[in-house]
């Protein structure tokens, strides 16, 4: 094994926390290499963004980027989401919504998403290793040690003032370091792929949104239906494991996981009318028990970004929010230790970002316990919960003037006990006294 290579910051992951993160050091002069296990462009899942994230993305210098390969690459203009459940429909414009900030956003297929990202993190001079991987980890000493294999195999140290972990699913540093925690939601499977979707004029069916479908018999299992601008969609299905068993559940291969969930499709009248000329011909794809926590976020000489930390669960597509914002969160601090300055990590990272991810997780709570289903589909909702919502279902989690962002799940609950009364305005008054 050679000597050990020296840079600023080393970063494990080359998705959407890692490029960025990357992007903000090299705004600041720093040294940064992230050291990425597989080969750009690849498959990911977590196709519909966020408008909040349009904000992190302009602010690491990415934002232009994206804007400029949008027709190349097929990303649909967002501007909010749909849900379906039998003869039932709601929507929400994220462009009405309580906090400020941008309302519209993209769908993009991560492959090239990702890629994009990189790629603009390399033109600002990140050292981006791909086709390299993380085997043994020292944070032992003041700054953190990797040991890396290469594509030949061939085994290297290399030494950092910092380490940021941006492995998303992979979770290197919760692996290696045994900070992994176990998460309290139920372990659910998604099963998922690309397809053509055959949608042509349907005036029930808005390109513009995510389509967020309930089960009809089993409100539990939820489908998610992305649209992409060339006709093609991300279309997945998401639930516990005896929902999948009851339609005779088999990944022996892509083939049985799509006659799997081609049974799902069928025993659901409303959305298998909507994809009634659908197309499966991609691969279809299962993920088990994907929700993951940790014991901290944070140590003197690394933290985790990310899915790398914590992941809840992708009915809200708060993911790449998530991981765009511990990036903005933590770059600042990583400056900070570099400049020989003392940091709080828990009190000046942790505590800020799971702040918001709280407030993700009450409504991802809330939605399977069926009271968020019932504010969604509430037929009189008033101008000013559909606000607040919008804003929720749009990113903006730590906007803490929002009045169902303190105490989410209490708020949430109200709102919902108002929404089955159909007391609109009752709701109002229900979250203000909850001040």
């Amino acid at each position: 094994m050679n000597s050990i290579q020296h840079t600023d910051v080393l970063i494990i992951g080359a998705g959407p926390s890692g490029s960025s993160a990357a992007a903000l050091l090299r705004k600041k002069g720093y040294a940064v290499t992230i050291i990425e296990k597989q080969y750009f462009p690849r498959f990911s899942i977590g196709e519909s963004l966020l408008p909040q994230s349009m904000v992190f993305l302009e602010e690491a210098g990415l934002l232009d980027t994206v804007r400029k390969h949008v027709e190349e690459y097929a990303f649909q203009f967002k501007n909010g989401a749909a849900f379906l459940k039998g003869q039932q429909r709601s929507f929400y414009d994220f462009t009405e919504k309580f906090s400020e900030g941008p309302g519209t956003t993209w769908q993009v297929r991560r492959a090239n998403f990702d890629h994009l990202l990189a790629l603009q993190a390399e033109e600002y001079g990140t050292e981006i290793r791909f086709g390299h991987e993380v085997i043994a980890v020292d944070v032992e000493s003041q700054h953190p040690i990797l040991t890396v294999k290469d594509e030949q195999a061939v085994q290297y140290q290399i030494q950092a003032k910092f380490l940021l972990d941006a492995s998303g699913f992979g979770r290197i540093l919760p692996k290696f370091l045994d900070l992994e925690s176990p998460s309290n939601f139920p372990v659910r499977r998604a099963i998922f792929t690309h397809i053509e979707d055959g949608i042509l004029d349907d005036p029930d069916f808005d390109r513009e949104k995510i389509l967020i479908t309930v089960h009809e018999k089993d409100p539990r299992a939820w489908y998610w239906l992305i649209p992409f601008a060339d006709g093609r969609s991300s279309f997945g299905v998401v639930a516990e494991q005896d929902f999948f068993d009851h339609y005779q559940f088999d990944d022996a291969s892509p083939e049985t996981l799509q006659a799997t969930f081609a049974r799902i499709l069928a025993d659901d009248p409303a959305l298998s009318h909507v994809l009634r000329n659908k197309k499966f011909d991609t691969p279809v794809r299962t993920l088990v028990g994907y929700s993951a926590n940790v014991k901290h976020l944070a140590s003197q000489n690394y933290a985790l970004l990310g899915n790398a930390g914590e992941f809840l669960d992708p009915v809200f597509s708060s993911g790449v929010t998530i991981a765009l914002k511990s990036s903005s969160l933590a770059v600042p601090l990583v400056v900070r230790v570099l400049q020989g300055q003392a940091v709080d990590w828990m009190q000046d990272y942790e505590q800020p970002l799971r702040k918001g991810i709280k407030v993700f997780r009450a409504y991802v709570e809330s939605w399977y316990e069926g009271e968020f289903q019932d504010v969604v589909f509430s037929k009189t909702q008033n101008d000013k919960i559909r606000r607040m919502i919008a804003s929720l279902l749009a990113g903006y989690a730590w906007d803490e003037h929002n009045p169902i962002h303190k105490n989410a799940k209490q708020r949430l609950s109200t709102l919902a006990a108002y929404c089955r009364e159909d007391q609109p305005q009752a709701a109002v008054i229900g979250i203000e006294e909850c001040e």
